[in-house]
């Protein structure tokens, strides 16, 4: 019998339940559009999305932009594939950035007309709408939450927050959430909303580690005192979590941490904490990425767990069994120091 409080809890203070740990669908789909750890056979992806289904982690997390909207796709046909009824799941998807043919233009530089990609983008009230359609198209059925990817600063916020109400009131969206954004833009978007009587966002999606944890200074605090659920994406800062130091160079995403974050697994406070991650792994017998997931999760965050294979879904899901004392959760926090403040 699972234990449903553990498995389970609300976003914020919305009535929407999710799984506590929610599946990362990026690691799903091609690596011609975003090159590393990437699955790209379909019926590997459906196993694993099976065996995370089967487990009680029923809260997928993906984005149009994901590999093209393959990522999407995907989703849609597992869930066909099974015939799993749409009520048994909760399905998060995000708008903001160039998709499929464009996306491929970006990274290509391809040749092609400008002016076929000037609303293929953004947060206006035309690509809202247009990204809305696109994903339901693709995964089959309608989004329970809805992301703005990022902040878009050419678009009025009064225009972004009316179009996301009104996907909401269209039928085609449940609820809405954002993504990795300055506070002070997440407040401002918010406050709009409330004094307009529109949908407010019920989640935050942001990049939080125990290498990486500047969202406590403004975000958090604030998305807590709302009643706004938090959600982690790279909760394992993209592996590097889930390995020892001396295994650096395995990291999947080692140039994104460095180059993209400014992390450096060379960096003092960075090694210290993966030296203790390792010391508390081995004396509760568990993995490394077990207690950085239950790290938090002891923070009231629904981490974002990108998963590659069978096993590392068992593995993640012991953290749910990962219970840390005040005197651990001091010991993994304690070498920490400042980083500036990424918004990526």
């Amino acid at each position: 019998m699972q234990d449903l409080e553990k498995l389970y809890g609300r976003v914020g203070t919305s009535g929407l339940k999710v799984s506590k740990i929610i599946v990362g669908c990026m690691s799903f789909g091609s690596k011609k559009f975003f090159p590393g750890n990437i699955v790209e056979n379909e019926d590997e992806v459906f196993t694993i999305l099976k065996k995370c289904y089967d487990s009680g982690l029923r809260t997928f997390d993906t984005a149009d932009a994901y590999s093209g909207g393959i990522s999407e796709r995907l989703l849609g046909k597992f869930l066909q594939k099974y015939s799993i009824p749409r009520s048994r799941v909760v399905i998060m998807t995000k708008c903001y950035a160039f998709v499929e043919d464009e996306y491929q233009y970006l990274l290509a530089k391809a040749k092609r007309n400008p002016s076929d990609l000037i609303n293929c983008h953004g947060l206006s009230r035309k690509h809202i709408f247009d990204a809305v359609a696109a994903s339901v198209e693709r995964l089959g059925t309608y989004i329970d939450v809805l992301q703005i990817h990022r902040y878009d600063h050419e678009t009025s916020p009064r225009e972004i927050m009316k179009a996301l109400n009104d996907v909401v009131e269209m039928g085609n969206v449940r609820y809405i959430g954002a993504c990795s954004m300055k506070a002070f833009e997440f407040i401002r978007l918010q406050h709009i909303a409330e004094k307009n009587n529109w949908v407010k966002f019920i989640n935050m999606q942001s990049y939080y580690n125990l290498i990486y944890r500047e969202d406590e200074r403004e975000m958090i605090p604030y998305c807590f005192e709302e009643g706004i659920g938090y959600t982690p994406w790279s909760p394992l800062a993209k592996g590097m979590l889930a390995r020892p130091i001396e295994d650096a160079d395995k990291v999947t995403g080692e140039w994104w941490n460095k180059n993209i974050l400014g992390l450096d697994e060379k960096q003092e406070d960075v090694i210290e904490i993966l030296k203790r991650i390792g010391e508390l792994a081995e004396t509760k017998k568990v993995s490394r990425a077990g207690i950085a997931v239950a790290w938090l999760l002891s923070k009231g965050a629904y981490p974002i767990v990108g998963l590659n294979s069978v096993d590392k879904v068992e593995d993640i899901i012991s953290a749910l069994d990962i219970d840390l004392t005040k005197e651990e959760v001091t010991f993994l926090e304690e070498p920490y120091k400042p980083k500036l403040n990424q918004i990526i």
